[in-house]
């Protein structure tokens, strides 16, 4: 069984490393090299750009840091539910508020039990360290 080797674009980085991406078919460059793409790949940086400072703005804007914590997806409902509610009533935006009041429950109850958990370990973690003592 033969492997065809996979083909590379012919172009360097920035930084005058070999481009690994892919060229185009029966093309030597990759789309953000080829010359007769570069008006669109200069066009797709832009957005990309455009993209990254517009998601800080925004990020900044409502008070979002992420959506690691119970906090802060607690954060993201609220701002759903403010947003929807400044929407013109109707159908859809009711049904949107009681998905979104379903998603505040199911946020609350995990908050709730990540609490339990850590009461929990708190005083296993004394019942522990009392017993080691004896």
């Amino acid at each position: 069984m033969v492997m065809a080797a996979a083909r590379k674009c012919n172009a360097e980085t920035g930084e005058g490393a070999p481009c690994r991406q892919a060229p185009l078919q029966y093309r030597e460059y990759c789309f953000w090299h080829d010359p007769e793409h570069a008006g669109e790949a200069m066009e797709a940086r832009r957005l990309g750009g455009l993209r990254r400072r517009r998601e800080k703005t925004v990020a900044v804007a409502y008070d979002l840091e992420g959506l690691a914590t119970l906090d802060q997806i607690r954060r993201l409902v609220e701002i759903a539910v403010t947003d929807t509610l400044g929407l013109e009533n109707s159908i859809a935006r009711s049904r949107v508020l009681a998905y979104l009041a379903q998603v505040a429950l199911k946020v609350v109850e995990a908050a709730e039990l990540q609490e339990r958990v850590a009461a929990l370990e708190t005083a296993m973690g004394s019942r522990l360290a009392a017993g080691r003592r004896r």
